[in-house]
């Protein structure tokens, strides 16, 4: 959860404020816990949330305009990342920008489906798939770099 909290607000003082904001939210909203998703899944949601929402608050968060793609001419290639260690992976999501990070942590490291992230930020499904798409490019690209610049 801590983790979850850190690589979106990338500060950890705040992480931990929204920590203990999610587990007192979680423990006076116990009795609104349904049971249809795991415990766990239920309280890495509050904390996914209470994470977006302060950094919201922080005024650091610009939500990029993005024309529509149509569904055709969204192609995604293949892509070894087996050839990067996961901590380099880790490092070049930390440094893009801050709608494909959370984006891209959200879909890649939670785990989080298009129809998810789109609840959780609040997007439309295009603009959801559309900045994934532009993620995943930019990662790709800052990775060859790194792979280029290593050589």
């Amino acid at each position: 959860m801590y983790n979850t909290a850190i690589r979106i607000l990338k500060d950890s003082f705040e992480a931990e404020d929204v920590m203990q904001e999610a587990f007192l939210t979680a423990f006076t909203k116990l009795d609104s816990y349904k049971g249809e998703v795991a415990f766990g899944a239920w309280l890495k949601r509050i904390v996914i949330n209470k994470s977006i929402n302060q950094f919201r608050k922080n005024n650091r968060y610009e939500m990029a305009k993005m024309e529509i793609v149509p569904e055709n001419e969204i192609e995604e290639e293949l892509f070894e990342t087996n050839k990067f260690h996961p901590k380099m992976i880790l490092n070049a999501i930390q440094n893009l920008k801050e709608n494909y990070r959370i984006i891209l942590t959200l879909h890649l490291i939670e785990g989080f489906d298009y129809e998810e992230i789109q609840q959780i930020l609040n997007y439309t499904n295009e603009n959801v798939r559309t900045t994934i798409l532009r993620a995943k490019n930019k990662l790709k690209q800052v990775l060859l770099a790194e792979m280029v610049y290593r050589l």
